[in-house]
C-alpha cells in the first residue's frame, strides 16, 4: 500500500514544515504535544531503563523533552530533516527523510511521532530502525491513520466534483492500524504491538481547521495532487458541505484525528 510507490513530494513536505517553523504560530503544535504526552506516560510504564535514544523526526523536540520526563532515558539525539528544527542542546544530525543511515546497534530506544505516515516507504524506513537498534532495544511510534480528516476529505472531494466536474487528492491515504501491525512484523520487530487513538477537535468553521494545518506544515504534498489553483469560491464551498455534514448541534464542526500507537522490540 505505501511502499515501492512515491505517494509524496518529499521536498515540498520539507517546504511545508520549514515554512511551519518559521512562522511558529503559538499552540500550533497542540496534537504533537498530546503525543508527546502520551508517549512519556507510555515510557514511564516501561520497566526498563534506556542508556541511548533517539527522537527520529520530531520537529519540535517534544518528543525528546517527553523522554525526559518519564525518567526512563539517559541521553537523547535528534535526527531531522532539516537543520532548522535543530537545537544545540542536544547532539543532533540531519538526514534525508527516508535515508536515515543509522549505525548498526546504534541506539536501544527510537522514537517517531507523526511522522512515518509522510514517508513514502514506511516498511523501509521501519527496516532501518531496527538495523540501527541494540538487541531488546525498544520502538515506540505514533502515527495518523484511516480516519484522520475524514471530514475534511469528504468536504474537499464534494465541493471539487461540484464547482470542477473533476477530483484530486488533497488529504493523504492514511494506513489503517492493521497494516501498521503487518509492517513491523515484516520489518522484523518482536512482540509487535498497535493501538488507535481518535481524538475529535471541534472548530467554529473549516477555515480554521485548515489554518491549523497550515500552521503545522501538513497541507497537501501528494505527487498526484492537483497543479492548478482553485477559487475562493472553493474554500467556501467546502466550509459549507463541512457545516451541513458534521457539524454539532451548537454549530461548531468536528475534525477527527485517529493515532495509531506501534511498539516493537528488537530481536
Amino acid at each position: 500500500m505505501m511502499q515501492n510507490s512515491q505517494i509524496f513530494d518529499s521536498a515540498l513536505i520539507e517546504r511545508f514544515l520549514q515554512r511551519a517553523a518559521k512562522k511558529a504560530v503559538v499552540d500550533a503544535d497542540f496534537l504533537l504535544a498530546h503525543v508527546a504526552n502520551d508517549l512519556a506516560e507510555r515510557l514511564a510504564a516501561v520497566d526498563r531503563f534506556f542508556e541511548h535514544a533517539i527522537d527520529l523526526h520530531g520537529y519540535t523536540g517534544l518528543a525528546t523533552e517527553a523522554m525526559e520526563r518519564s525518567g526512563k532515558v539517559a541521553a537523547v539525539e535528534r535526527i531531522e530533516t532539516l537543520p532548522e528544527f535543530l537545537t544545540s542542546q542536544y547532539p543532533s544530525y540531519v538526514r534525508l527523510r527516508e535515508e536515515l543511515a543509522l549505525k548498526p546497534q546504534q541506539a536501544d530506544l527510537i522514537i517517531s511521532l507523526l511522522s512515518l505516515h509522510l514517508t513514502n516507504d514506511i516498511l523501509g524506513m521501519l527496516i532501518q530502525i531496527r538495523q540501527g537498534m541494540q538487541p531488546d532495544g525498544l520502538f515506540l511510534a505514533a502515527m495518523c491513520g484511516t480516519g484522520t480528516l475524514s471530514e475534511l476529505r469528504e468536504s474537499l472531494l464534494q465541493a471539487e466534483s461540484e464547482l470542477y466536474g473533476g477530483v484530486h487528492p488533497r488529504i493523504a491515504p492514511f494506513p489503517d492500524i492493521r497494516y501498521a501491525g503487518l509492517l513491523l512484523q515484516r520489518a522484523g520487530f518482536s512482540i509487535p504491538v498497535t493501538d488507535i487513538e481518535n481524538i475529535v477537535v471541534r472548530y467554529d468553521t473549516a477555515f480554521e481547521l485548515m489554518s491549523d494545518l497550515r500552521a503545522m506544515g501538513m497541507q497537501n504534498a501528494l505527487v498526484n495532487r492537483s497543479r492548478h489553483p482553485v477559487s475562493r469560491q472553493f474554500f467556501k464551498r467546502v466550509s459549507e458541505i463541512y457545516a451541513e455534514r458534521f457539524s454539532d448541534p451548537d454549530r461548531r464542526i468536528r475534525a477527527n484525528f485517529s493515532f495509531i500507537w506501534m511498539s516493537g522490540w528488537a530481536p
